[in-house]
């Protein structure tokens, strides 16, 4: 829902800032992972990898991001893939990410160049990546360093919360990236004033309803592969629908005062969609 505008530079920091708090977290995790698994479950360590290798290579070569993105994002399907081996794995619901958003980026580019709001060819950058998949990650390991050092087994708390972070990227994606295509007057979240196409916390109908798809496949897609239950599911969904609002109210105030930029919006709102499914989660 929010739009692309070009980063203030004085604002760059913050784009840093997300990468050195979620990068150094998320690679001294997969080391540890990997050597607790290593003795016993190697097979599962060479699969992570096995993956993640040719993934983030494909993702360059496309260029849907920028090689040390492609860098990232491949850490991450490690990460995800030791946290959930097998066939029953997050890969499925970030594969599922990745095809939409790539899909969305790249239809109508042609009306999204003219209207100046194109993404850069060069793809994604490493902090991009991190922010609308760092919620995700991030939401595995604490429970998850649990279980290794002290053989606490968690239930599926923050695996819903994984979900509703990845759903509320995906949704955020495409009602930005279709709602600017398909068209529809957009509004300002905040006073539902009609403005430009690619407003900061611009929404529209049609972006929405992108939007809230894009959600939807995701739950579905995990929902599937984790067999969750309808209040699992409605959970991980409607944290991800209301994560898609906090991201316009976000880019409607703070990121058009000039006080945050959009990488730290787009942290932000995956991180309050996380949040707010674990939360919900703890009291079913």
């Amino acid at each position: 829902m929010n739009a692309r505008t070009s980063q203030r530079p004085r604002l760059h920091w913050q784009s840093k800032l997300i990468l050195l708090i979620v990068v150094p977290v998320a690679g001294a995790f997969a080391s540890v992972e990997t050597m607790q698994r290593w003795p016993f479950a190697h097979a599962s360590v060479l699969t992570a990898y096995g993956i993640a290798a040719p993934f983030a290579l494909l993702v360059w070569i496309l260029r849907a991001a920028t090689p040390a993105a492609a860098l990232t994002g491949g850490l991450f399907t490690v990460i995800l893939y030791l946290w959930t081996p097998g066939w029953r794995t997050m890969l499925w619901p970030l594969l599922a990410l990745f095809l939409l958003t790539f899909a969305a980026t790249r239809f109508g580019r042609h009306r999204k160049e003219m209207l100046g709001v194109a993404e850069e060819k060069r793809g994604r950058t490493a902090s991009q990546v991190v922010a609308n998949l760092g919620a995700a990650v991030i939401a595995a390991i604490p429970l998850r360093a649990w279980r290794v050092w002290l053989g606490i087994y968690p239930g599926r708390v923050a695996l819903i919360a994984a979900i509703a972070a990845l759903g509320e990227a995906t949704a955020d994606t495409l009602s930005s990236e279709l709602g600017e295509v398909l068209g529809g007057e957009p509004y300002l979240l905040t006073t539902f004033q009609r403005v430009p196409s690619g407003t900061d916390g611009a929404i529209s109908l049609n972006g929405t309803i992108a939007g809230a798809a894009g959600a939807a496949a995701i739950t579905i897609v995990a929902a599937f592969v984790f067999r969750l239950s309808a209040p699992e599911s409605a959970i991980a969904f409607a944290a991800a629908i209301i994560g898609l609002f906090v991201d316009s109210l976000l880019g409607a105030t703070l990121e058009r005062w000039g006080w945050i930029n959009n990488d730290a919006v787009n942290a932000l709102s995956t991180a309050f969609a996380a949040i707010l499914a674990r939360l919900l989660a703890e009291r079913m």
